[in-house]
């Protein structure tokens, strides 16, 4: 297995996308680029941590490249909002891929190259050194599953998941 660490605004829009992509064994949302050890989801919260939210992606290469990773990444979210997507504002939320070595650094760098000509804006997606990662609460795990029908699931995470089952039908479990 191999993993990956992505961040781009709610952990659950996120989390609910790629535990559907073929090869993904384990997505578990957390917080990662923190300057706080163990944080709670309310300092989180505050914007004060450092910390984004973020999932870690466990997948098998043979069937997902970290490329495949990225695109969809990219397709599935604003990467041109400075800390923010939608009505998620503050750094928390910001748009980053935590590289978690020297391959995925230069790939991760290779496809924001490639796709900054697709955006009419520029990414600003960083690349960061991940620090260390920190599951988030039990509650914020599975969270689309456990509650499609809550009023964030259905205005934000549902049509982020149609737009992926559109784009990336060969990427379907």
């Amino acid at each position: 297995m191999s993993r990956a660490l992505l961040a781009g605004g709610c952990f659950w829009c996120l989390e609910a996308l790629f535990k559907r992509v073929k090869g993904v064994r384990k997505v578990t949302s957390g917080y990662a680029g923190c300057r706080r050890k163990n944080p709670t989801y309310e300092q989180v919260c505050t914007g004060t941590t450092q910390c984004a939210e973020a999932v870690l992606i466990e997948y098998d290469p043979d069937i997902i490249s970290y490329e495949d990773l990225l695109h969809i990444f990219f397709a599935v979210h604003d990467p041109t909002q400075l800390n923010r997507q939608g009505a998620d504002i503050g750094t928390q939320y910001r748009s980053a891929i935590f590289a978690l070595n020297e391959e995925q650094e230069r790939i991760a760098k290779e496809t924001i190259d490639e796709l900054n000509p697709h955006f009419g804006n520029k990414i600003v997606t960083t690349i960061e050194d991940p620090k260390v990662f920190y599951p988030a609460e039990e509650y914020h795990q599975d969270y689309y599953d456990r509650n499609p029908h809550q009023g964030y699931c259905q205005a934000v995470i549902a049509p982020k998941l149609h737009k992926f089952q559109e784009l990336f039908k060969e990427y379907l479990k």
